[in-house]
């Protein structure tokens, strides 16, 4: 994939939904098949997430008026992050669960946080906001739950999205590096299914992520969890 992604992003996104099967309202949920979104926030904050969370809107560095676009906002913690630290950023939400949206939507009106939330899937964000539209795209946990041609399809939508300039900010399972990680990183792929998770696993976020055009593409931080090492991936559109 090159730098002519915004004009084809619509081919790659059909064909990844040919081949997963994932179009329309089909998804993996918050917490795959380990428990019901409710319990998302607690398991999650097992992982370390004040940490790795605050690493990854600390390299998105939010500043006023930009358009900072979420993929895969699940609860919205990230939102309420960005806009403690720049609540005159405009923070756009998507997720294809109305489920987690809600609860997403609860904390935000809790903190008076202004976030724009829309359902849709991450492979068709151009025709959801348009084509170079943000100046970040931050995603978190996402990846290591999508088949392998949907995460070049939402990487390709991401491109899309994001302006020449733009940085894309990525916070999931990445290089499991030692056994140990690796150990851990199993309780997620009984969560998740393997052949999902296994790419992650195996160090290929940084190769999908240039393939789909970003440049300067590096493993900016490395968070090690109970459930395997979480990465903290920064590149740029270029």
């Amino acid at each position: 994939m090159r730098a002519d992604l915004s004009v084809s992003f619509k081919t790659a996104a059909c064909r990844a939904a040919e081949t997963t099967g994932m179009t329309g309202n089909t998804f993996t949920p918050a917490l795959g098949r380990m428990a019901p979104t409710r319990f998302y926030d607690p398991i999650v904050a097992v992982t370390r997430e004040r940490l790795w969370r605050t690493l990854m809107v600390m390299y998105v560095a939010p500043r006023p008026e930009e358009v900072i676009v979420d993929v895969g906002c699940g609860t919205g913690s990230t939102e309420l992050l960005l806009n403690r630290i720049e609540p005159r950023a405009r923070v756009i939400a998507v997720d294809p669960d109305p489920d987690v949206i809600a609860v997403a939507r609860r904390k935000a009106e809790a903190s008076d946080a202004a976030v724009e939330w829309k359902i849709g899937m991450g492979d068709a964000l151009p025709e959801l906001l348009g084509t170079s539209v943000a100046d970040t795209v931050v995603s978190s946990l996402v990846f290591h739950q999508c088949p392998l041609a949907m995460k070049r399809a939402i990487l390709a939508s991401m491109y899309a999205v994001v302006r020449p300039g733009g940085k894309l900010v990525i916070a999931d399972y990445g290089l499991q590096r030692t056994g140990l990680m690796r150990l851990g990183f199993r309780l997620v792929q009984l969560a998740d299914g393997f052949e999902d998770t296994r790419p992650n696993a195996k160090g290929i976020l940084p190769h999908l992520i240039a393939q789909a055009g970003f440049r300067d593409v590096r493993e900016a931080e490395v968070v090690s969890t109970l459930t395997g090492s979480i990465s903290v991936y920064v590149a740029f559109r270029p």
